[in-house]
């Protein structure tokens, strides 16, 4: 399954959850809904994946978790604000740089409309 794809239908989860939910929900609701969305979906996926930052020789084996990782290729970071602010972004990029994938998604729940809160990171040459 291409990176386009596998996007594709993480996002369609999203929209179907949004739709449903709307916003305004904390978080880990969105989180756990997600999941079983994307089972539901045929996708495989990790969840709190943690991610180790190496520095100078310093194993720092937890630094971060990653909200879900799915089938190996996308990064998934959810959020429940009202507005995604450029530090939101930036963090996605530090995590692709940390786990070494190309591709990842800002979903942020808190918007009105779904379709505002998403958003599409690359970091590197996608492979597909």
């Amino acid at each position: 399954m291409t990176t386009n794809e596998i996007t594709g239908l993480v996002i369609d989860a999203g929209l179907e959850i949004h739709r449903g939910l709307g916003p305004g929900l904390l978080e880990s609701v969105y989180d756990a809904i997600l999941g079983f969305e994307l089972a539901r979906r045929g996708l495989a996926y990790e969840r709190q994946v943690p991610v180790p930052v190496l520095w100078k020789g310093l194993l720092i084996k937890e630094s971060f978790r990653a909200d879900f990782v799915v089938e190996g290729k996308v990064l998934v970071e959810l959020k429940s604000v009202e507005k995604c602010l450029p530090v939101h972004k930036k963090q996605v990029l530090t995590y692709l740089r940390a786990t070494g994938l190309h591709l990842g998604l800002l979903m942020n729940f808190g918007e009105a409309y779904f379709k505002g809160g998403v958003e599409r990171i690359i970091c590197g040459e996608l492979e597909d």
